[in-house]
């Protein structure tokens, strides 16, 4: 047995690693991948891979008619071009974008630009997120040496293609899109040259044309992309200034809206075959738990019902359809073992949480400076205070659904995962087979924010037992219930914050958080002080704890957000100029800072029971700043009148998608600050359905949110998750100026009826 992170909770001793608690360490995965290629293939046989794997993409979407670019667009003879994103559509929006970034730097005439899923193959591996990753871990000058055809191969050895942590925009279309887009624009240029015998410099591209003004002539991107795509492409093509943008900046409508809004599109849930059949399980209700006994008889007797599939933890039924599986699950009485979990709770956990922090020991630092020496100092005023968080369900609309077809030895999968390679991985490992002996067609998901990360869930292995066990087409549904209760949650987390001020300054502060996953390096601790100290306390519990919305910005924004306003309280200033005067004068920080404080109209009169409260926070590469305004209602429950926030993500690529993330952002921040909460009895989760996780309702969302963008030019920012965590804190701190009642334990609805 691995050893145990946590000796407060026993794992259990025949768990398989998928059900051991884990998270997802891409950057961690992308060194030791790296390491493993240069030691062991040499670079001559990484750039053979490279080679084969650009040959294998090519192959892949290119054919008659159509010339493909790498694996990441092919030009059609009619114009038509198509890019491949290697981003799953889960209603981000991020397809588009990265369509705008790619057609913009070509010059293609955008009616023609088609936006298509990327196959599910290792040559189409996303090294632009190895390569957008490394920095972090190498720092920049190491990671500049290391050789695209070498970042190409750790993506494939990963294996890469994931969607999340806000990378789309940021790494995909600004490593991938942009430069792709801008190297075939060179080489179609070069055809035409040469066709024409002129000077490229007399040439100009536009609306899928290259025109020569001299002569009048012009070119079609068709009839030149069959020369074009024979050219070596450009490795550091010359991109477009801000200036010269069409397309990037504008607020394109999404592709992905139409198909959604008429029912055309097809979700995994959707997807049907001939003869197919339909299954639903029941896994042991104590995660870690096992399958004891079950009498398969009563299933078997209800009409259309076909088989019961006993795994480990949890027991199947298939059947013609959803409803006859249901009912025939309903019909069983299967008896499971807790596991050895059954003193896992709640309480329990923010106990030992409590206990591990008093002990002292981290297992991750960071910071700088002398802060014992700050809290020690002669006329420092000293502020302490703890915070809870719990576990946060995704509360995807989609559960889980995914259909396996095992035929002629080769397993087939359709369904919505967020990481199409590892998926084909996980499923061959699962069923017994080898790689490719697995083919996965990704399919659009209803949600996902980091829930359907496959590493992190039970789906793949038990459709790749289930296909070979039924011969026929098999789609397995997860209900409701089941969804919720075998998530892959958000961490509890707790924290214990401590700082110390003098004559109105922040002298010193320290962090203290225990939790499953270490967020030290990964958010950002945006203020300038003397000295400071973030120390990372690992638990576990035996649930499996994976990427939430925001990963642990949303934890640790509430924290120092909330807290920032206990030290303006204590040191008798207004919590909007206190935080100002801790940051770089002249950042970026300041300057949303002040935009949110003047647009949401900070300091100006508010009725009686009414507070503002404002928070800042930095994620994935983005600064946003929210103002709440809230009051209470006669039950003690919140309700949100007004919201704004400012964003600086560098550049923003379609305003019209970029709006509605950072708008649905905050309302999923405000929804788990509110009534959102995963808890634990006996090891097992109490809530099972919308009745008990209450997600935000329209009337209890704020009017309306006004969001504006500050176009800053820094590097690109991510979009999807950094409108999330400055809305638990900043409702937080509204209710605290309009009650006096400090909020530090989430969410608000259990402190309203306490």
């Amino acid at each position: 047995m691995a050893d145990n992170p946590n000796p407060n909770v026993d794992l259990p001793e025949t768990a398989s690693p998928e059900a051991k608690p884990k998270k997802k360490g891409i950057k961690r995965r992308i060194f030791l991948a790296g390491s493993a290629l240069v030691v062991g293939g040499g670079i001559f046989g990484v750039w053979w891979s490279d080679s084969s794997a650009k040959a294998r993409g090519k192959a892949l979407i290119g054919g008659e008619g159509k010339q493909a670019f790498g694996s990441v667009m092919t030009i059609a003879e009619d114009d038509t071009v198509t890019v491949y994103s290697p981003h799953i559509d889960f209603g981000q929006g991020s397809q588009t974008a990265l369509g705008q970034m790619l057609a913009d730097e070509l010059d293609a005439d955008w009616d023609k630009v088609r936006i298509e899923q990327a196959p599910a193959d290792f040559a189409f591996a996303n090294s632009a997120l190895a390569k957008g990753f490394l920095p972090t871990m190498t720092g920049d000058f190491a990671a500049g040496l290391i050789p695209d055809a070498v970042i190409g191969m750790m993506a494939r050895a990963m294996p890469l293609m994931i969607t999340g942590g806000s990378s789309a925009v940021r790494f995909t279309g600004e490593v991938a899109m942009r430069r792709t887009g801008a190297a075939v624009r060179a080489a179609l240029l070069a055809e035409a040259a040469d066709r024409l015998g002129v000077p490229v410099s007399e040439l100009t591209a536009g609306e899928s044309l290259v025109t020569h003004a001299k002569s009048g002539k012009s070119l079609r991107y068709g009839e030149l992309a069959a020369g074009a795509a024979g050219r070596s492409l450009e490795r550091d093509p010359v991109l477009k200034s801000r200036d010269q943008w069409k397309l990037i900046g504008q607020p394109v409508v999404r592709r992905d809206i139409p198909s959604k809004v008429d029912g055309s599109a097809v979700y995994g849930i959707d997807f049907t075959l001939p003869d197919m059949r339909v299954a639903t399980i029941a896994a042991a209700p104590v995660r870690g738990g096992k399958l004891e006994s079950v009498d398969e008889a009563p299933a078997l007797a209800v009409k259309g019902v076909e088989k019961v599939v006993k795994l480990p933890d949890a027991v199947i039924v298939v059947a013609k359809g959803y409803w006859q599986a249901k009912k025939g699950l309903e019909a069983l009485s299967p008896k499971f073992s807790d596991g050895g979990h059954a003193a896992v709770s709640t309480p329990a956990i923010y106990a030992a949480q409590g206990k591990l922090m008093a002990g002292g020991k981290a297992d991750a630092e960071g910071g700088s400076g002398d802060v014992d020496g700050a809290f020690g100092a002669a006329g420092a005023k000293l502020v302490e205070a703890e915070y809870r968080v719990p576990f946060l369900h995704h509360a995807m609309m989609e559960p889980f659904a995914l259909t396996g077809h095992f035929k002629d030895g080769t397993l087939h999968l359709w369904g919505g995962m967020q990481d199409p390679l590892t998926t084909r991985t996980k499923a061959a490992k699962a069923a017994g087979l080898e790689v490719d002996k697995v083919v996965f067609t990704p399919m659009i998901m209803g949600g996902g924010f980091g829930r359907r990360f496959p590493d992190l869930v039970e789906i793949i292995d038990q459709v790749a037992v289930l296909a070979k066990q039924v011969p026929y087409p098999v789609k397995l549904v997860w209900s409701r219930e089941e969804e919720l209760t075998h998530g892959t949650y958000r961490p509890q987390s707790s924290a214990r914050l401590k700082a110390s001020l003098k004559d109105g300054q922040i002298t010193a502060m320290r962090i203290d958080y225990a939790q499953s996953g270490n967020a030290e390096g990964e958010v950002p601790f945006i203020y300038n002080l003397p000295a400071t100290s973030r120390r990372h306390f690992a638990y576990q519990s035996n649930q499996i704890d994976g990427p939430w919305r925001s990963v642990n910005a949303t934890q640790l924004g509430f924290y120092t957000e909330s807290f920032m306003d206990e030290l303006a309280q204590a040191a008798g200033e207004d919590p909007y100029r206190f935080r100002r005067k801790h940051l770089a004068e002249g950042s970026r920080h300041v300057a949303v800072l002040d935009a949110v404080a003047k647009r949401a109209g900070w300091g100006s009169p508010l009725p009686v029971g009414t507070g503002r409260g404002i928070a800042i926070v930095e994620s994935f590469g983005t600064i946003v700043a929210e103002v709440i305004e809230a009051s209470v209602r006669d039950d003690g429950s919140p309700k949100v009148l007004k919201a704004y926030a400012v964003v600086d993500c560098g550049t923003t690529i379609n305003p019209l998608n970029a709006d509605a993330q950072i708008m649905g952002g905050l309302i999923m921040g405000l929804s788990s600050a509110i009534g959102e909460a995963v808890t634990l009895e006996k090891g097992a989760v109490v809530q099972s359905n919308f009745g008990d996780y209450p997600i935000l309702r329209l009337a209890d969302a704020p009017p309306a949110v006004d969001v504006h963008f500050i176009e800053s030019g820094a590097q690109t920012g991510g979009i999807g998750e950094p409108g999330l965590p400055p809305a638990s804190p900043a409702l937080a701190n509204a209710l605290a100026a309009a009650t006096g009642k400090r909020i530090r334990n989430l969410p608000l609805l259990t402190q309203a009826k306490a």
